[in-house]
């Protein structure tokens, strides 16, 4: 028995406002058969939340130690918790033969390409700038300095798009989900992924 191809890893990202989350929360509506990956905090659980369903759940200690022997595949530290990517989780999915996808912000994409450069980078833009304003102002919390800074941050941020192997235009979330969907049938049908396919015409070959 053939061990099973190895999964691909999607890394969707962008700046904020384009709306990752939903996104990714409407690709897993629609069966996209991927599995989202489990980030580490040390957080609390929050009402409802299961460790290792919802998030990895970790004290400070141990999520610095996952630091210290390279057991993330990215991480930073909001607003006083630590969050990050558990390599472990990453690899042992791939190998199952399941693709894997990380929704993260761009700070965190980088450092998953550099740690992991065969996977896959989707860049998620909002349709204009426009519409970016108004989704940041929808929020209904933001003052204008606060707005200010939000549209600063994401503007700096669409210039790294460069960085990224796919754009996908988020102007609805359904022609989103869309777009992301064939990326994940084309890169399922690259020729260097399916190198196999010519040993088993060679062997199959012998009996004719």
């Amino acid at each position: 028995m053939t061990a099973p191809k190895s999964g691909i890893l999607f890394v969707l990202s962008g700046p904020s406002g384009a709306g990752k989350g939903t996104v990714c929360a409407e690709l897993m509506r629609r069966g996209l058969p991927i599995q989202v990956s489990i980030s580490a905090t040390t957080r609390a659980p929050r009402s409802g939340e299961q460790d290792g369903v919802n998030y990895f759940f970790k004290t400070r200690v141990e999520f610095e130690r996952m630091i210290t022997d390279g057991q993330l595949l990215e991480w930073a530290e909001v607003y006083g918790n630590y969050y990050g990517t558990p390599k472990t989780f990453v690899e042992e999915t791939l190998a199952s033969g399941r693709d894997v996808l990380l929704e993260i912000d761009i700070q965190g994409a980088m450092q998953v390409k550099r740690r992991y450069p065969a996977g896959v980078f989707i860049f998620l833009i909002p349709p204009s700038a426009a519409e970016l304003r108004a989704r940041i102002l929808g929020r209904g919390t933001e003052t204008e300095e606060s707005f200010q800074r939000r549209f600063g941050a994401a503007w700096k941020e669409l210039q790294m798009m460069r960085e990224y192997d796919y754009v996908v235009v988020n102007d609805e979330v359904r022609l989103a989900c869309e777009r992301i969907e064939a990326i994940v049938a084309a890169e399922h049908c690259r020729v260097s992924r399916n190198l196999h396919l010519l040993s088993e015409w060679e062997k199959s070959s012998t009996m004719f």
